[in-house]
């Protein structure tokens, strides 16, 4: 008897029943409508903001302890939205100012470490099971989801990225709500109340005569200025968490998860992103090596082929979507014990990436990132290397950094003339040399403790053990 999938109901009740953690995990599914069809999307997206809300009780001693002396003028108990780690509520501080109250579900954070422990768990059970590369991947998303959703937990940190994000990109033509630090502390978060219906609410946006596709260009702009240029980007773009407002702007919500991105990894992300555009597939291999995406001694020549098969397949325009799903895991099953590997830096862009290309594919038929997605990269890179709009203002920034490079070359010749110079390893060669040396050390201690067992065995006058085991340690150094 076969196995039956669940159906779109209860796949939706089995994630909520799991928890906040595996609601997260979850999420990025609800954005891909080339994964899932029409019942499973719209079950999935009740994970964004639909969840079951807080129990009375349990809203009752929430409310108290977030609010013991401060009171609104008037609060709807009835929750507007309802997310893993918080619900949302309309009140109002006045006569002419709305608020969005976000209460922290009771208890929300000991839940979320009971997860972590349990994910943990499992990797450590199944651990033995993995190559090395891909047990590192599994520990980096675990380590670096862990960290992530603890710190979502916290509202006092949200309204410090909130305020942090709004100062950082206030020109940037989205709009953030205002928070209200007097009202807020870390149950609960008091913020302007914005308009707008989802990003993914196809039908509320084309009634209003809007135009996805600028504000889709609008928002990959936007995205790539945080990873890019500015390195400090919001890690959880979901619909529930992206609107579009009457005027036609977008407005941001939930800065839950905030993540910075470290100088080294928004290089290698831009040299990605040239080599794609470039069709450059073995600078595009190293780049991703760089990213940390392949492991360091990967071979190049083959993972170049499987770059270049994959990106014929999402560059062809007269394919449909389910057919390049279909050709993409025949080539990934070719190429299954190639070392791929997932960074901790790498996770939560390669987590906005799904979601962006899933929210493209809700209006654009066939969107995908190589295809809609790069040409707006491609052309965002000369700002992402600090390059001004016109070719005088660019050579008046270079003439203005020639004292510090003459100062930096002065002082290379000196440090080469008295022999200081110093080659840095990176972490990815460092990791590289790391593992080279264990394979190569490992047979040599094996081989060591088999001629002490010899020498053991030779005193104590067993000279056939004696025989056996060096004849063991020979070949374990003959074969290493």
């Amino acid at each position: 008897m076969g196995i039956s999938p669940l159906s779109p109901e209860k796949l939706a009740a089995t994630i909520t029943e799991l928890g906040a953690s595996f609601i997260k995990l979850a999420q990025v599914l609800a954005t891909r409508n080339d994964f899932f069809d029409e019942p499973y999307l719209n079950a999935l997206k009740t994970l964004h903001d639909d969840l079951p809300p807080m129990a009375h009780d349990a809203y009752e001693r929430v409310m108290a302890k977030a609010f013991p002396t401060t009171s609104f003028i008037r609060f709807n108990p009835q929750s507007i939205a309802s997310a893993s780690i918080g619900q949302v509520h309309e009140a109002w501080i006045d006569e002419s100012t709305k608020v969005a109250v976000k209460l922290r579900r009771e208890g929300i954070e000991n839940r979320v470490r009971a997860d972590i422990r349990i994910l943990s768990l499992f990797n450590r059970l199944f651990q033995p099971l993995f190559s090395h590369t891909t047990r590192h991947s599994i520990e980096s998303v675990i380590a670096e989801f862990s960290i992530m959703i603890v710190q979502e937990c916290s509202l006092n940190q949200e309204r410090i990225n909130l305020e942090k994000f709004s100062l950082m990109y206030a020109e940037s033509g989205i709009i953030f709500p205002k928070s209200y630090s007097a009202y807020s502390c870390d149950d609960a978060l008091v913020m302007s109340f914005e308009e707008g219906w989802r990003f993914d609410d196809r039908d509320a946006i084309f009634s209003h005569g809007l135009d996805i596709k600028p504000l889709i260009d609008k928002l990959v702009r936007f995205y790539t200025d945080q990873m890019l240029v500015k390195g400090f980007f919001h890690a959880d773009p979901h619909p529930g968490n992206l609107l579009v407002n009457p005027e036609g702007k977008l407005v941001l919500l939930d800065f839950g998860m905030v993540k910075r991105v470290p100088n080294n990894t928004r290089i290698a992300i831009i040299e990605l992103i040239r080599a794609a555009n470039e069709r450059d597939f073995e600078a595009y291999v190293s780049a991703a090596k760089r990213l940390g995406t392949v492991a360091y001694d990967a071979p190049a020549a083959e993972l170049a082929e499987f770059t270049e098969r994959m990106f014929d397949i999402f560059g062809n325009d007269a394919l449909d979507s389910g057919s390049m799903q279909k050709l993409a895991f025949e080539v990934l099953e070719q190429t299954r014990n190639l070392p791929f590997k997932l960074p901790q830096e790498a996770i939560y862009i390669l987590r906005v990436s799904a979601i962006i290309e899933g929210l493209g594919t809700t209006y654009i038929e066939n969107f995908n990132g190589i295809k809609d997605i790069l040409p707006i990269l491609q052309r965002n890179i000369p700002r992402a290397l600090g390059m001004k709009e016109s070719i005088f203002e660019n050579l008046i920034n270079e003439i203005k950094h020639i004292p510090d490079d003459i100062t930096a070359l002065r002082h290379l010749i000196r440090r080469a003339s008295k022999g200081e110079l110093a080659v840095e390893l990176s972490p990815l060669q460092y990791e590289m040399i790391k593992k080279e040396l264990r394979e190569a050390t490992v047979p040599l201690y094996i081989a060591l403790i088999l001629m002490l067992g010899v020498i053991g065995a030779w005193m104590a006058g067993m000279s056939e053990a004696a025989y056996v085991l060096l004849g063991a340690a020979m070949m374990r150094l003959w074969y290493r």
